[in-house]
C-alpha cells in the first residue's frame, strides 16, 4: 500500500497513526476509513512520473466521490473526470475549477451539457454522433463553443473482467476508430464545436502495459491521419485503468507506465490528459466490520459480519477478491481455520470472501476489508433498508467523519405517501 497507510503496531491495525479500533468504537461499524497521506502520495507519484510531459491529471470521481477525497486532490492541483451532473457539481463544490474538469460518459443530457459549458470545463469526451450534434446545438444556443475530444473505441482487449472492459468493439463506449476521420470532418463543420483531441479508455484494473500500448499506438496513428486531414489535434486523453494489488497482482510501476506513454506519444507533441481513479484511492481505504456470529454449518464455517453486499458490492458484482484481516494481530503460531465471510443481507450472493484461511474469530471481533477505497462507499446502497455506511478520513494521528451514518428517520423519511394513503383519507378502491 502507498506509504504503508495501514499496518500493525503493537499488535493492533492502524491507519496512519490512528488505531482503527478507536474509529470502530467512536463511529461504529461498518465504516470506511481513508488515509489522506496515501491519497496524496499516489497523486504526487503520478506528478513525478509524468514530469516534463505536459500532462494534466484529472481524478476520476466515480472511484470515490466523497467531497473530502476530491478536496484532497484539488488542494494539490488535481483536476477531475466526471460522468454526470452530480459528479460535476461535486467536483466544483470541492474546489476543482471548471478549466480542470473533463466530462466523459455515453449519455450526457442537454441539461448536463449546459451546466458544464457554463462552468467552462476543459473538454467533453464525445462518444457518439448524436451526442456531437446535440452538444453543438446546446453550445450554440449559449453563444459558446465546446472543446471536445472524440473518445475512440480502438477495439483492444484490456484482458480484464468483462464488466470493466470498455475498449472492445462490442462495448458501448466510444466511436469506432474506423469512423473517426469521417466524424471529425462532421464536427469541424458544426457551429458549437471545437475539436481539439482524441480520447481513449480501454478498461479498468489493467495489470499489463501491453493493452495500453496497443491502444495508444492506434490513437497516435489516428492523430497523424487527422492532422493530414487538416485537424488541429493538440490533446490526447489517455484515460485511466492502471490496476492495483488486491491479491497477488503485479500492476505496472507508474514510472514504467509514464515512460511507455512518453515513448509512444512524444512524436506528436500533444498535451496529455490522464484520468486515474482506482489507482489513486483503492489502496488508501479499508472497510471496518464486526463479527455478529460465527455459524458452523455441516460443511462450512460462516463468519457473519455487520458489513454486507450493500456496503461493498465488488465481491458480488465482479467476483472480486478482497483481503480481510483482523484488527488485532494474531499471535505467531495461532491455528488457522477456513471460513466464508458473509453479510446479513437476505441474498445468497451476499458473500464478501469465500474459503479464506483466517485466525479463529468470535462474535464482537473486528476485521478490516482491505483495498476498499475505490468502488466501495460510492457504490453502496440501502438494500434491505440498511443505513448507508459512514466514511472517515485519517491524517496522521487525527481522524474526522466525512460522511455520517444515516439514521432510520432520515432513510425512511425519503419516502412519501400519496394523498389517498394519508391518515383520515378514504383508502378504499376508487
Amino acid at each position: 500500500m502507498p506509504m504503508q497507510a495501514f499496518s500493525y503496531r503493537d499488535g493492533e491495525l492502524h491507519g496512519e497513526d490512528v488505531p482503527l479500533s478507536r474509529i470502530a468504537e467512536e463511529v461504529g461499524t461498518p465504516v470506511y476509513c481513508y488515509s489522506q497521506g496515501a491519497l496524496e502520495a499516489r497523486y504526487r507519484a503520478y506528478v513525478a512520473a509524468f514530469a516534463g510531459q505536459r500532462a494534466s491529471i484529472c481524478y476520476a470521481l466515480k472511484a470515490n466521490s466523497n467531497q473530502a477525497v476530491i478536496r484532497t486532490f484539488a488542494d494539490l492541483g488535481c483536476g477531475a473526470d466526471v460522468v454526470s451532473e452530480g459528479e460535476l457539481r461535486r467536483a466544483l463544490a470541492a474546489g476543482v475549477p471548471g478549466r480542470r474538469i473533463v466530462f466523459s460518459g455515453v449519455g450526457k443530457t442537454r441539461g448536463e451539457m449546459a451546466l458544464a459549458l457554463k462552468a467552462g470545463i476543459m473538454q467533453f469526451n464525445v462518444e457518439s454522433e448524436p451526442e456531437l450534434i446535440q452538444l453543438s446545438e446546446v453550445a450554440a444556443s449559449l453563444g459558446l463553443k465546446a472543446d471536445i475530444a472524440f473518445r475512440i473505441n480502438p477495439d483492444v482487449d484490456a484482458q480484464t473482467h468483462a464488466k470493466i472492459s470498455t475498449g472492445k468493439a462490442e462495448d458501448k463506449f466510444g466511436v469506432p476508430w474506423t469512423r473517426a476521420r469521417a466524424i471529425f470532418a462532421q464536427a469541424a463543420k458544426l457551429a458549437g464545436i471545437r475539436p481539439v483531441g482524441i480520447a481513449v479508455h480501454i478498461g479498468s484494473q489493467l495489470t499489463s502495459l501491453a493493452p495500453f500500448e496497443a491502444a495508444f499506438r492506434r490513437v497516435v496513428e489516428l492523430a497523424g491521419a487527422l492532422r493530414q486531414d487538416g485537424h488541429d489535434i493538440v490533446r490526447l486523453d489517455l484515460g485511466g485503468g492502471l490496476g492495483v494489488a488486491y491479491r497477488d497482482e503485479t500492476p505496472p510501476d507508474i514510472g514504467e507506465y509514464a515512460a511507455m506513454v512518453q515513448r509512444v506519444t512524444s512524436p506528436l507533441g500533444c498535451e496529455l490528459v490522464l484520468e486515474p481513479g482506482r489507482s489513486f484511492t483503492a489502496e488508501a481505504g479499508v472497510l471496518l466490520a464486526q463479527v455478529i456470529y460465527v455459524k458452523q454449518a455441516e460443511e462450512r464455517t460462516f463468519v457473519i459480519l455487520d458489513a454486507a453486499m450493500n456496503d461493498l458490492i465488488r465481491p458480488t458484482l465482479y467476483e472480486a477478491w478482497m483481503g480481510i484481516v483482523p484488527l488485532r494481530q494474531p499471535q505467531p503460531g495461532t491455528a488457522r481455520i477456513v471460513a466464508d465471510f458473509v453479510g446479513p443481507v437476505c441474498e445468497s450472493g451476499d458473500i464478501l470472501a469465500r474459503g479464506r484461511e483466517t485466525a479463529p474469530l468470535a462474535a464482537g471481533d473486528r476485521v478490516a476489508i482491505l483495498t476498499s477505497g475505490a468502488y466501495g462507499a460510492v457504490m453502496a446502497s440501502t438494500y434491505n433498508t440498511r443505513l448507508l455506511v459512514p466514511e472517515v478520513l485519517i491524517r496522521g494521528g487525527a481522524h474526522a467523519v466525512i460522511r455520517p451514518r444515516q439514521d432510520y428517520a432520515e432513510l425512511i423519511g425519503l419516502d412519501r405517501l400519496p394523498d389517498w394513503q394519508l391518515p383520515g383519507q378514504n383508502r378504499g378502491s376508487a
